[in-house]
């Protein structure tokens, strides 16, 4: 798959934008990237706060300016800091087969957020305007309506499973997604993970997974 540049990355203080500066030619042809990127989500930028980590050592301050400039006006993005590449080395957490695991055994409220540096599993709800962050696997026993990031510091092999599954936000490793709000809500348990390039939602099956 092409790589355009830009990738998402959800952590528990809001989005990270990672951008590799060396695609570009200018910062007209990045800011015109940033609004093809961001143009589906129109609605849910208003009034975030996202990072956008980038090598430094090629923009100049005019630069970052024009960028928070764009974002503000075209997004109301409320506010955009920047982080050097140099230092986001972040490694990615490959135990999401049999990696270390959280037991969560409460449901996640509105306004709260959980973060964990291994697999998640919650043995109760994610209620709407609740966030859980983790860099695996995450497996709720219960239903999820509020926002969830698995694979967080970049693994494309991790999943999310529910009972019911109709987050408002999903994000796996660097895509994301969100629910349709005229879906119908199946009466089955579902699994999201990365197919051919996609986030995508397949009943669950234990002889399928295991």
């Amino acid at each position: 798959m092409q790589d355009d540049g830009i990738k998402f990355k959800g952590e528990k203080d809001g989005l990270n934008l990672v951008v590799n500066i060396k695609l570009f030619s200018s910062i007209e042809s990045l800011i015109e990237a940033l609004r093809v990127k961001l143009r589906k989500g129109r609605r849910f930028y208003k009034g975030a706060s996202i990072k956008i980590t980038v090598d430094m050592r090629q923009l100049e301050a005019r630069d970052l300016r024009a960028i928070r400039d764009f974002l503000s006006t075209e997004f109301m993005i409320k506010d955009c800091s920047f982080i050097n590449l140099e230092d986001s080395n972040k490694k990615v957490f490959n135990g999401i087969h049999e990696g270390k695991t959280k037991f969560v055994r409460k449901t996640i409220r509105s306004g709260q957020r959980f973060e964990y540096s291994g697999n998640i599993v919650i043995v109760g709800d994610v209620n709407s305007g609740a966030e859980v962050y983790a860099a695996g696997n995450i497996v709720v026993l219960g239903s999820v309506k509020g926002s969830v990031y698995a694979g967080i510091n970049g693994n494309n092999g991790a999943i999310i499973a529910a009972f019911a599954l109709t987050p408002q936000i999903m994000q796996i490793a660097d895509l994301i997604t969100r629910s349709p709000e005229d879906m119908d809500k199946p009466r089955y348990p579902e699994l999201a993970r990365i197919k051919n390039g996609n986030i995508v939602l397949e009943p669950y099956s234990i002889n399928k997974y295991i």
